[in-house]
């Protein structure tokens, strides 16, 4: 396992600062094991509501969690949402005699009970799985290739991470979404993610999905809605100017883990993902989010017009904006559609990243950077 020091310093500050923290994440990305890290450090209460023996210790919450102190770890906290009205009381106690983190799966059941019972008084912390700041950078075409999931990224070779992405996939699936309170079918949230992956880093089209699926519009939201809200899914949502040209306005949409993507679209080796058609889009998603992960997710947005001008990312950063292009070629040079958005949005600066080795600039205000150097932007914009 490596070392998350970024995620544990961003958790000590959520616990710090408020009486309760959420660790939101997809399953599998390192939530558990990095809380473990915390008690093994601190000490400690543990409660796994996986556990039936827990669960049947929290029947009574009231009786048991008001007499702990120091702090208390809530695992699978959407399993009994009860729990949440039974912290409010307990995180309003003026001499805080104990801090709890709570961990769950997203979902729309925990979101909804966290709003209600907890508005005020708890710090959300996201977890997904490795990135960039996490690892060796001699290691980044593995991540790439494997995503970010600690047991696909660690495996022993490409053919056990796939191995685990496809066990996981069809646990997802057949288990973890009917826990949450899903009944969707997992055949046809398997063909619907499938498709998500045939349309990773495209427009958002409601309708041609749902003709596909052969579903309502409504429905196919309904299915994107899940894998967002379960973080295997992302919505980019489009960003407008005013400035009268015909503007995108709905969402592009990801996979938002490329281990997973590439298990969707049947890719299992290095060669296979870059002889395959969607390999640039793969690359956009991949590095999407590994800026997200070291620059945040407030005010990320993409933009386009109908004449065809683009920019993958676009982020606001204290009073100014920024562009973000992403190219899988290792030579990347300056288009006319980056001209227009230096132009249109007024960038400060803007970088294109690609997966090569040479850092140069190809306009006064814009540089082609390799991914692994993305420190470099992110120390520029924060």
């Amino acid at each position: 396992m490596l070392d998350r020091l970024e995620a544990m310093n961003r958790l000590e500050t959520a616990l710090d600062e408020n009486p309760v923290a959420a660790l939101l994440g997809p399953r599998q990305c390192g939530k558990t094991t990095l809380a473990r890290m915390l008690m093994d450090r601190d000490g400690g209460h543990w409660f796994d509501l996986e556990s039936a023996e827990d669960r049947a210790a929290l029947a009574h919450p009231e009786l048991i969690l008001k007499k702990l102190t120091g702090l208390v770890v809530i695992d699978e906290i959407q399993r009994q949402p009860e729990l949440f009205a039974a912290l409010r009381p307990l995180a309003d106690r003026r001499s805080k005699p104990a801090r709890f983190l709570i961990l769950g799966s997203a979902s729309p059941d925990l979101v909804k009970g966290v709003s209600e019972s907890l508005a005020g008084r708890i710090g959300f912390v996201d977890l997904n799985g490795f990135h960039l700041g996490e690892i060796d950078k001699a290691h980044l075409d593995d991540l790439w290739l494997r995503g970010g999931f600690p047991r696909s990224f660690l495996a022993s070779s490409d053919a056990a991470s796939t191995r685990w992405r496809s066990d996981f996939v069809r646990t997802f699936l057949e288990q973890d979404l009917p826990q949450l309170g899903i009944r969707t079918a997992s055949e046809t949230l398997r063909r619907f993610w499938t498709m998500i992956g045939h349309y990773h880093g495209q427009v958002w089209n409601a309708a041609e999905l749902s003709r596909a699926l052969g579903s309502s519009e409504g429905t196919a939201r309904n299915y994107l809605d899940i894998l967002c809200g379960t973080y295997v899914a992302r919505r980019l949502m489009p960003w407008h100017t005013n400035l009268g040209k015909r503007e995108l306005k709905a969402p592009k949409i990801y996979v938002r883990d490329s281990g997973l993507l590439h298990n969707l679209l049947s890719i299992k080796t290095r060669q296979d993902m870059l002889s395959h058609p969607k390999v640039g889009a793969s690359w956009e998603g991949f590095a999407l989010e590994q800026v997200l992960a070291l620059c945040g997710t407030e005010d990320t947005y993409y933009w386009g017009t109908h004449n065809g001008a683009e920019l993958d990312l676009l982020l606001f950063r204290n009073g100014k904006s920024y562009g973000v292009e992403f190219k899988v070629n290792d030579g990347p040079q300056m288009t006319r559609s980056l001209h227009s958005a230096l132009n249109d949005l007024k960038l400060e600066r803007a970088w294109i990243l690609h997966p090569g080795t040479k850092r140069y600039p190809v306009h006064e205000k814009v540089e082609a950077l390799p991914l692994h150097e993305l420190a470099v932007l992110r120390d520029a914009i924060l």
